[in-house]
């Protein structure tokens, strides 16, 4: 039985091969209107610590789309330790749905989860990582240029879950990642050496503390919010600090004139990005969303037809 925790737990060619057949996926239902239903039968549990929009309408829709059932259980259903163990939790749902995704605020339950679970767990977001986010960005970026191996994606702003996890799957595919971020939120030390042990081939990381340097020739431009959920009480010093690191049409031009800008949403703007960016032409924000989607079923098929 496999888990989805971390992009490093899974081979090169294994996310490759979830996004062919996300690829597959989604052309199938751009031509029919549907997917076979191969999930027939099968349940998703969905945890949500932290709420979303395109966590839960993109398992849900798509787990739908496979012919499945999904149920919801927010914060006031279930609470990590506080009504009851994630030992008793993980027992309870195995006993009711094939697969867990959970929405978490530490990383720590999600491997609690997995390690009592009967049935597979899915991280929908941790503190450490977003792994599911990164599966539909390298999907973008595959969409767009046919491959990531060889690619420079500069990621600007916070290093967080999902820069982490976008350099992951950055290593683990080929693609140079640069990244730039006051030095005080750069990502961790042990991201960076995470990420060169499961290089598949050498490939640059780099840290910069300007937007202009990790941003120079890049193919893709990647930011995120500031101020992340559950950090609102450090707004204004965040933002005190990031204000040379906003997105903006100036700094896209540094990048490749073929260059696509990408948001794993939700957007700020204004903060980290300029509307003019956002909604621009090499804006990719909105089939990035759409691709959480694809390949998250791509990834459901292959837990549960394991």
């Amino acid at each position: 039985m496999r888990h989805f925790l971390d992009i490093a737990d899974w081979q090169a060619n294994e996310i490759s091969q979830l996004l062919t057949n996300a690829q597959r996926l989604k052309a199938e239902l751009k031509k029919n209107g549907t997917n076979d239903p191969v999930l027939k039968g099968k349940t998703l549990a969905m945890v949500f610590e932290k709420p979303s929009l395109r966590t839960r309408a993109s398992f849900d829709v798509g787990m739908q789309q496979l012919g499945g059932f999904s149920v919801y259980l927010g914060p006031s259903e279930i609470g990590f330790n506080k009504r009851e163990s994630v030992a008793d939790i993980a027992r309870v749902l195995s006993g009711y749905a094939d697969v867990v995704m959970a929405r978490v605020f530490q990383h720590k339950h999600l491997k609690q989860l997995a390690q009592y679970a009967s049935v597979p767990v899915i991280n929908g977001l941790s503190d450490e990582s977003h792994p599911c986010q990164a599966l539909a960005d390298a999907l973008t970026i595959v969409e767009t240029f046919g491959r990531m191996d060889g690619l420079k994606v500069a990621y600007v702003g916070d290093g967080n879950n999902v820069a982490a996890s976008l350099m992951m799957i950055c290593a683990k595919l080929g693609a140079r990642f640069a990244i730039a971020s006051p030095n005080r939120y750069t990502l961790a030390e042990a991201a960076f050496q995470k990420a060169v042990q499961n290089m598949t081939v050498p490939v640059p990381i780099e840290s910069f503390s300007t937007a202009e340097k990790a941003v120079a020739n890049a193919d893709v431009v990647y930011t995120d919010t500031w101020v992340s959920m559950g950090q609102e009480a450090e707004r204004d010093e965040k933002i005190r600090h990031f204000v040379h690191f906003q997105v903006t049409a100036q700094l896209m031009s540094l990048a490749k004139p073929n260059a696509i800008f990408m948001h794993c949403l939700p957007a700020h703007r204004g903060e980290e990005v300029t509307d003019e960016v956002a909604d621009g032409k090499q804006s990719a924000i909105f089939r990035q969303a759409e691709n959480r989607l694809h390949a998250q079923k791509a990834l459901l098929i292959r837990l549960l037809k394991q």
